[in-house]
């Protein structure tokens, strides 16, 4: 396939969210995102540097090559310093699992999260946890922007994200299981010492302003991630990604 000045322009509009919607594409970047998403998802176009593509042989067999110059990734590119290699996905249509589905897991449900960093984190994390199943408030980053893909490290092909009103979606799991939250409040419990389901909702809040009041109200058990030792002067509170990292980590421990 030749790279027309076309297609160049179209694979850097994926950057956009409006752009990937209507296209029903997004990109991937880097030899480690691309290696490890291609076998998961439908390639439109492979854009790699001959180099690149001669070195990569045995995973590209069976897919057609666009072999790229560096002025043609840096065209392309949503990345500072262009990779190797870009890959252009058709994006995966995933149904939301019934409620009586997610009542027998762990699911994350995402209030509000606007950077793609984190949300790319959590995804890498919940992948490492087991966790298959993301629920994301409407306003939360799109998970194909290409740094939370980038962020994923190829976790984006194994969890789903799901975006939804959680103040509809989060009522009915409460019937079923327990939805935690965690919160800036001493009076939460402690989650080091709290007896922790396997199967529960775990709702982690915007970065600045943490769980919105509506989801809030939803809550049924609170969690306290406390510094130590407890009477330290610490950090104001912990980024998003690392406190969904420990509370994952202890719900696991207790498996």
């Amino acid at each position: 396939m030749e790279l027309t000045n076309a297609i160049r322009k179209s694979v850097r509009q994926l950057a956009d969210a409006r752009h990937r919607r209507e296209a029903g594409l997004f990109t991937a970047e880097g030899t480690k995102c691309v290696t490890d998403t291609l076998p998961h998802f439908t390639p439109r176009l492979i854009a790699a540097t001959r180099k690149w593509a001669e070195e990569h042989a045995d995973l590209l067999r069976g897919h057609d090559v666009a072999i790229a110059t560096r002025a043609d990734l840096e065209r392309m590119s949503s990345l500072t310093t262009p990779a190797p290699v870009i890959a252009v996905y058709e994006m995966p249509h995933h149904a939301m699992p019934s409620v009586e589905e997610l009542a027998t897991q762990l699911v994350i449900a995402l209030d509000r999260i606007q950077d793609p960093g984190n949300l790319g984190t959590i995804i890498r994390v919940a992948d490492w946890m087991g966790v298959r199943h993301i629920l994301a408030s409407r306003d939360t980053v799109d998970a194909f922007n290409p740094k939370v893909v980038q962020a994923t490290m190829g976790s984006i092909a194994r969890v789903a994200v799901h975006y939804c009103d959680l103040a509809d979606e989060l009522p009915h799991l409460a019937e079923r299981v327990p939805v935690y939250g965690t919160l800036l409040d001493h009076r939460a419990e402690n989650i080091y010492t709290a007896a922790l389901p396997q199967s529960a909702v775990l709702v982690m809040g915007n970065e600045g302003r943490g769980v919105s009041d509506d989801v809030r109200a939803l809550l049924t058990n609170t969690l306290f991630i406390p510094p130590y030792p407890a009477d330290a002067a610490t950090a104001e509170s912990l980024n998003v990604a690392v406190a969904t990292s420990i509370a994952l980590a202890m719900f696991r421990r207790q498996a």
